[in-house]
């Protein structure tokens, strides 16, 4: 009977390299799966964003602090037009133009910069301002920024100008825990949203960029004079994709 040599052993260093691959394999698996699972949380949110009512970081912060919250959301329709108008005029007057970023704003605010090379301008539309209200978070930091300019296209495709327009208007802190422009027009001129003058909602964009420093109520000169400003373009801006 012919001898058959034996099978040559495997080598042992490779049959321990074995559970560390499979590990390896499983972990970049899992990260890939959560990867997956936070790039559709923003487009899942923005679709039921779409048709409910949002809530806003903010709120939510409030809420786990145990400070109040005012907001009465309301449908554009039942808001006074001079208000997307005054809102526009004072914070994204391109907004029927742009798809979600103003890229004619970004490009001037990098071109226009300080000693320091600080931008001496804004350039946030109203979609990245309620993508960062709505799906990010507050403060500066280049992350944040970062991800609010895909994140502002991707909700211009999901969201039509006119349901943009809503929920910003909803979710705009406009005061101390007061969210909205229903919540607002009755903190300040106690009407509703429907019945506020073209003056009136040029005094609530004016106080928009400090809403916790600013009263539209009783404002002061620098309001005022803002506030005068913004109407006067108002009268001027047309919103045709509204």
């Amino acid at each position: 009977m012919e001898d058959v040599d034996p099978p040559p052993l495997e080598d042992e260093s490779a049959v321990s390299a074995r559970p560390k691959r499979r590990f390896l394999r499983r972990l970049v698996n899992r990260l890939m799966l959560l990867l997956l699972v936070l790039a559709a949380m923003p487009l899942g949110l923005m679709l039921l964003y779409a048709v409910a009512p949002p809530v806003s970081n903010l709120m939510l912060a409030r809420w786990f602090t145990g400070q109040p919250v005012t907001r009465i959301w309301t449908p554009l329709d039942r808001m006074a037009p001079s208000l997307p108008l005054a809102v526009a005029a004072s914070e994204d007057s391109r907004f029927c133009l742009h798809h979600g970023v103003d890229w004619v704003e970004v490009r001037a605010a990098i071109r226009d910069t300080d000693e320091d090379g600080l931008p001496t301008r804004g350039a946030s539309t109203l979609t990245m301002q309620t993508v960062k209200n709505l799906l990010l978070w507050q403060g500066r930091s280049p992350v944040r920024k970062g991800l609010e300019l895909p994140l502002a296209v991707l909700a211009d495709i999901v969201w039509s100008k006119r349901r943009t327009m809503e929920l910003y208007l909803n979710v705009a802190e406009w005061g101390d825990g007061i969210f909205g422009a229903e919540a607002a027009a009755q903190r300040y001129f106690r009407k509703s949203a429907a019945r506020l003058t073209p003056a009136e909602s040029a005094r609530l964009a004016a106080i928009l960029p400090n809403p916790i420093r600013y009263d539209a109520e009783k404002p002061s000169r620098y309001v005022a004079t803002r506030a005068g400003r913004i109407a006067a373009r108002a009268r001027q801006q047309s919103l045709p994709c509204l």
